[in-house]
């Protein structure tokens, strides 16, 4: 029985570490997309792009740990400030901000 016990918990830990990735890679394709449409002026693109890699980063920072969760959370407050600045159609800045997010949520990654 402990035997059993064990290998669930096994499971379970392994399966929480694929979903940090997951999450982790999708907040990272979106903030990457986010980046691309900020360098190209395109605002409201990357506004849509960073709140979706919010919410998938959001999810990675709540099961990472380590230096990989210190990445992971500079990114989302970087995906916070290019959000709010691509709301106020300041695309260049808030590019700047997805470009952070990016570095950050890159070295949370690897």
């Amino acid at each position: 029985m402990k035997k059993h016990i064990a290998i669930i918990a096994a499971l379970l830990f392994a399966s929480t570490g694929a979903f940090a990735e997951e999450h982790a890679a999708e907040a990272l394709k979106h903030a990457e997309h986010a980046l691309s449409h900020g360098k190209a002026g395109h605002a409201p693109q990357l506004v849509d792009h960073a709140e979706n890699a919010l919410k998938h980063a959001q999810k990675a920072e709540s099961v990472a740990s380590g230096e990989a969760k210190t990445h992971v959370t500079a990114g989302i407050k970087a995906l916070e400030e290019a959000i709010a600045h691509g709301k106020q159609d300041h695309a260049e800045v808030a590019a700047q901000h997805a470009e952070e997010a990016v570095s950050h949520l890159k070295a949370g990654n690897s």
